[in-house]
């Protein structure tokens, strides 16, 4: 590298101090988490790579320390594998993750969170570990909103949503994204249930939202706990998909339609 507008643009990212709490301090090593400078020089340093690859004649996709190669056999992807680990440590003086390395069939593994399915003509679909890991952002949201109204816990939601259904608007398989829509309600259905806590109002708040007087005073009063209720098909009626729009939860599948329209 000597281009020495790049080098001085490194420099300034590896210079630039630390906030914590307010409080600002010197950097004496390492990158900020996140920088824009940690793609550019995996890209650097792995330009060998993508040349080398290039060479043998393999299909591969890479993103900074991210990457896949393709082949046609499990055989071949074992001592294609090897011969690369060795190319890795051995010419760029770089620790392969031994952990993180497999061979697999393509829709068995993820790349930079997204997967593919088995069929002749593949389609992206959302990892399950992209899935499990926007759950648990959800659950962190929920425990954080306990003792708050309907409204805050929902923008703390929507912002997580957002974002997550603007990375994944390349998903082709619509599944998923109305598996976590119905689960994200009926979580909101028993958040509802639990903060009316006294029979009465949960009957009110029944015949409020359309249900016959005898059917609230039944699911008010019959013992079952949260989750069931959440799923219950007089909870369904009484917040629909609708109520959840009109009150402006974001949804992913409308989302994620939205993005195909435009795209």
């Amino acid at each position: 590298m000597k281009d020495p507008g790049v080098l001085k643009l490194m420099r300034r990212y590896l210079e630039a101090g630390l906030r914590e709490g307010g409080v600002a301090s010197a950097r004496s090593e390492g990158r900020a988490q996140g920088s824009p400078l940690s793609p550019l020089l995996w890209n650097i340093l792995l330009d060998d790579l993508d040349r080398e690859l290039e060479r043998r004649g393999h299909g591969f996709c890479r993103y900074a320390e991210d990457g896949n190669i393709y082949v046609q056999s499990d055989r071949t992807g074992q001592r294609v594998r090897q011969s690369i680990t060795v190319f890795l440590e051995q010419r760029l003086k770089l620790k392969v993750n031994a952990a993180k390395s497999a061979v697999a069939r393509p829709w068995e593994g993820k790349f930079l969170g997204y997967s593919m399915t088995w069929h002749k003509k593949a389609k992206l679909k959302i990892a399950s570990q992209s899935r499990q890991r926007l759950a648990e952002k959800i659950r962190l949201a929920f425990r954080r909103g306990r003792g708050q109204s309907m409204q805050p816990v929902m923008e703390r939601l929507n912002s997580v949503l957002r974002g997550w259904m603007a990375y994944f608007r390349l998903s082709e398989v619509k599944k998923v994204l109305e598996e976590l829509d119905g689960w994200l309600r009926r979580k909101l259905r028993t958040l509802l249930w639990r903060q009316r806590k006294r029979v009465y109002r949960r009957a009110l708040n029944r015949m409020k939202a359309g249900i016959d007087k005898d059917r609230a005073w039944k699911s008010a009063t019959h013992g079952r706990g949260r989750w069931w209720n959440g799923g219950a098909t007089h909870r369904n009626h009484a917040y629909p998909k609708k109520w959840f729009d009109r009150m402006g939860l974001v949804s992913l599948m409308d989302t994620h339609r939205r993005f195909q329209s435009v795209s």
